[in-house]
């Protein structure tokens, strides 16, 4: 059976809420923590090709570290993937992984679609 893991960031209401709503399915998935246990580039990419989305899909643009860091809308994915690398808070949460399949918690009941 296929691990079920969420990046998980206690302090947002969408990263809560999804957790819960996999618990209340039954689903236990392992809690990462990613702003203390930051995924690296190879994560990130591996995540990526999982949602399959580009970078520009799991980063947070509306931060303002991302506009501090001079990151734009043509910035290109190896770019803003070294970006979420360095900095986790540019990373959308939250983030489920499932086997060989992903998909942000926005709105949390998107995160069904992979199981």
């Amino acid at each position: 059976m296929a691990e079920t893991v969420i990046w998980h960031n206690p302090r947002c209401s969408k990263s809560r809420a999804t957790l819960a709503l996999l618990e209340a399915r039954g689903i236990a998935p392992r809690v990462r923590l990613y702003l203390q246990d930051a995924p690296d580039a190879a994560e990130l990419g591996a995540a990526l090709a999982a949602l399959g989305l580009p970078a520009s899909a799991l980063v947070r643009s509306g931060e303002a570290l991302f506009r501090d860091l001079g990151l734009g809308k043509d910035t290109d994915d190896a770019a803003l993937i070294a970006a979420m690398a360095a900095h986790p808070a540019l990373i959308e949460r939250p983030l489920v992984l499932h086997g060989d399949r992903a998909a942000i918690g926005r709105p949390p009941e998107a995160v069904l679609d992979i199981f």
